[in-house]
């Protein structure tokens, strides 16, 4: 079992997602985001059913920095409420755990 965490976010652009992205890495919240293609994304809001296409990231973090890196993302989110969510990440390669270790904030 480790600590790691893989935080979901979609946003409104590449360019949002770039910068969000960058930002997190800068202040070592994140060892790695990935930016997906644009996703299609259904959902339900404020009473009706809406559709709209988005920019998903993956964000490879610790639990330990999850609330200021949730803090994070809304405070440079385009959205009134984002999607921030956190995914175990139950095991990994030594190395790659290893190389988080030694990339994020302590």
């Amino acid at each position: 079992m480790t600590d790691k965490i893989v935080v979901l976010t979609t946003c409104s652009s590449q360019d949002e997602a770039r910068r969000i992205a960058r930002h997190l890495l800068e202040l070592r919240l994140a060892a790695c985001v990935q930016i997906s293609s644009p996703v299609q994304s259904l959902y339900r809001w404020q009473g009706a059913i809406e559709e709209s296409t988005e920019v998903q990231l993956f964000i490879k973090t610790a639990l330990p920095l999850f609330d200021r890196l949730s803090g994070e993302i809304a405070a440079l989110h385009s959205y009134t409420t984002p999607e921030i969510l956190a995914l175990p990440a139950t095991a990994g390669s030594a190395a790659y755990i290893e190389w988080m270790d030694s990339e994020l904030l302590r």
